[in-house]
């Protein structure tokens, strides 16, 4: 028995000579290697496959030593399993593509008369380790004893290859099996053994080399079927390699765009640019070519989650409305309810009408700045708001006794967070059409905005007429939705003027519709309070009231809302209790006073104003606290029939002040008590 050295280890064959005799037990044969390659070559490919194993990650080596059928592989170190997997299967990334260079085995079949023993699959190896060659033949083949001259060959002992069938062979087919395949020989020897014997003289027969081949490839197949986890990670992490490559390539040609997932989108897209000589301003805006027609529109931005929208009939939703992209908000640091003008493109000839909005393609304007500067504008939250310190004067004729008595009771300034609260059928609605008559009269520099919240049609017509401002109405017919869009992109647009430096003044009616409207269209948060009131309900409102403030160094959003009680809804009830001490002014109307027709049905003694010092000049607040501890002894009938005579009689409030000065006795005496502040 010969054994293999270093050489026959790592190559898989003897080394020193092309041929040697391999022994079996109860068998004898020859294995003639034929050597196309030197030996170099063999050791440079062994090289080659060491280091590609020792690249691999340990999982990998343990698949592929499990695979090949070696014991303890969990308790190995990688290099011991890099020693075991080159020793059992020499050149492992190579076995199944054998080049040009590697050795072809020949089968020289037993001479006749000489008895064919087939091996046992319990048969002992011998040599024992891994590296050397077992008892069986390492191609499988059968070979002529004593160097028998085989077909026409030369003899075995002259090293020169025999003219054999596996000259044909591939050299796939040729190379010998890894060691620990003989249990599958054994049952393929015994399939080629009648074949043979039936042979006369024991001539080989022509099948017996194509049986060769599908032998070889179906041991090829079961040998290789352990390793397809193995080749399928690998094959898995080229994929990966290959996809990052890919994709750090394309980041390299777009210079850093964050965006790379629309990589090839954007390509098309700037080459469908580039062909037809449209221009793109930079950002995220729609594309219009230079020769397009442009419209201009106008309107309120509203933003939503993901999309905005120029609303170009009003404050609610149209199909006129106008696209505008988050790309766009975000370049010109747009906000809702900034007042917008730009420009859309006019579909051309023969082109489909769009069944969706128009976009926005060009920007001209925000609020009446230009886009750049709308950015450095402040924020309204970050804004220091303190108490009203400029009064806002109602007083307009003498015969409107409304406007002249509120002065008196419940005077209003810049900034002011007001609450009329009225029963039903007290004249709210009067009083809240006054009070805008008012303010547009005597102060024109103020941004007026009447909203409506479900209330009637006529009375919208109404104010409409009779009011010189922005009215912005969501009728009792529509739904819960409408009005709190109508009132939330309201007061953003309120805040927006603010935010400018204006003053600005919103009368709502009412407010405790607009709770209703929200407790309605917002989602249910699980908690309710009593009479049917969501707890999250109420928040939009008071956000929506809490926005009244006076800005210190200009600027002043004052709201007037109007609240109703004695509805006999317990549900208004606890909408009333919420907003009750968020106000600095109240003014409050009567249904009994309304009942006896005594308008304006105010109750004199249950308004007033938080901090009306701050609004009025001392003489005038002496003379007025002076009057509320008289009428502060009255009925509530009595002391608006007692105010309202006296303002008839008098034609301004100063008038009526210093009448009220002589007349009360002990007015000088008393008043020198009072003290401001």
């Amino acid at each position: 028995m010969l054994r293999w050295g270093a050489h026959e280890r790592d190559t898989g064959r003897p080394s020193g000579a092309h041929k040697s005799p391999v022994h079996r037990r109860g068998a004898h044969c020859v294995l003639i290697h034929f050597t196309l390659g030197s030996a170099a070559g063999g050791r440079k490919s062994v090289t080659q496959t060491v280091d590609a194993l020792a690249m691999k990650r340990l999982p990998e080596l343990q698949s592929m030593a499990a695979a090949l059928g070696i014991k303890g592989v969990s308790k190995m170190r990688k290099n011991e399993l890099i020693a075991a997997i080159s020793a059992v299967e020499p050149g492992s990334a190579e076995e199944h593509a054998a080049p040009a260079g590697e050795p072809a085995e020949e089968y020289v079949p037993a001479p006749a008369g000489e008895p064919e023993t087939q091996p046992t699959e319990n048969a002992p190896a011998e040599g024992g380790g891994p590296g050397e060659p077992t008892e069986e033949t390492a191609g499988g083949e059968e070979t002529a004893e004593g160097g028998e001259p085989a077909e026409g060959g030369e003899p075995a002992e002259g090293g020169e290859p025999a003219e054999g069938g596996t000259q044909d062979l591939p050299p796939a087919e040729a190379v010998a099996p890894a060691a620990g395949e003989g249990e599958s020989r054994g049952p393929r020897e015994r399939r080629r053994g009648p074949r043979r014997a039936s042979s006369p003289g024991g001539a080989p027969v022509p099948h017996d080399h194509e049986q060769a081949k599908l032998d070889l490839m179906r041991e090829l197949q079961e040998t290789t079927q352990g390793r397809a986890v193995v080749n399928a990670e690998q094959a898995l992490e080229a994929v990966s390699e290959a996809a990052a490559r890919r994709r750090e390539e394309g980041e390299e040609r777009r210079d850093g765009t964050a965006n790379n997932r629309r990589r090839s989108r954007d390509r098309n897209r700037d080459r469908n640019r580039r062909r037809e000589g449209g221009t793109r301003p930079q950002g995220d805006e729609p594309e219009y070519a230079e020769d397009d027609v442009l419209i201009p529109v106008a309107g309120i931005l509203d933003i939503l989650e993901n999309y905005a929208f120029v609303r170009t009939s009003g404050y609610l939703p149209g199909p006129n409305d106008v696209y505008v992209t988050l790309g766009q908000v975000k370049k010109y640091g747009l906000r809702r309810g900034d007042a917008v003008t730009g420009a859309i493109r006019q579909p051309r000839e023969g082109e489909p009408v769009r069944q969706k909005y128009n976009a926005l393609v060009r920007l001209d304007s925000v609020n009446g700045m230009a886009p750049d500067d709308a950015r450095s504008r402040p924020e309204f939250t970050r804004l220091t708001p303190l108490y009203p310190q400029e009064m806002l004067r109602l007083e307009t004729s003498p015969k409107a006794l409304t406007p002249r008595l509120i002065d008196l009771v419940a005077p209003v300034g810049k900034g002011q967070r007001g609450l009329i609260v009225a029963p039903p059928k007290a004249g709210k609605t009067i009083v809240m059409q006054q009070i805008a008559n008012a303010i547009a009269v005597n102060n024109p520099e103020v941004h007026l905005m009447v909203v409506l919240v479900d209330e009637r049609p006529e009375e919208v017509t109404d104010m409409q007429r009779m009011v010189k401002g922005e009215v912005i109405a969501s009728t009792f017919d529509r739904p819960a939705t409408d009005h709190t869009i109508v009132a939330e992109l309201a007061i953003e647009r309120a805040k927006r003027l603010v935010e400018l430096g204006g003053d600005v003044v919103v009368l709502l009616d009412s407010l405790t519709r607009l709770s209703r409207a929200y407790n309605l269209a917002a989602p249910a948060s699980g908690r309710i309070l009593s009479g049917g009131v969501d707890a999250s309900a109420l928040y939009p409102p008071k956000k929506f009231f809490g926005a009244a403030r006076n800005i210190e160094g200009g600027g002043s959003l004052t709201i007037i809302a109007s609240a109703l009680v004695e509805t006999g809804s317990k549900m208004d009830e606890v909408i009333f209790e919420e907003f009750k001490g968020t106000g600095n002014l109240e003014l409050r109307l009567s249904r009994q006073l309304a009942d006896k027709r005594i308008f304006p049905a105010v109750d004199v003694n249950a308004s007033g104003t938080r901090r009306e010092e701050l609004l009025l000049q001392p003489e005038e607040l002496k003379i007025i606290w002076r009057l509320r501890r008289i009428m502060g002894g009255l009925e509530k009938e009595a002391a608006i029939e007692l105010l309202l005579n006296k303002l008839r009689e008098t034609h301004s409030n100063a008038e009526f002040l210093l009448a009220v000065q002589r007349t009360t006795p002990g007015a000088r005496d008393e008043m020198g008590d009072i003290t401001i502040g």
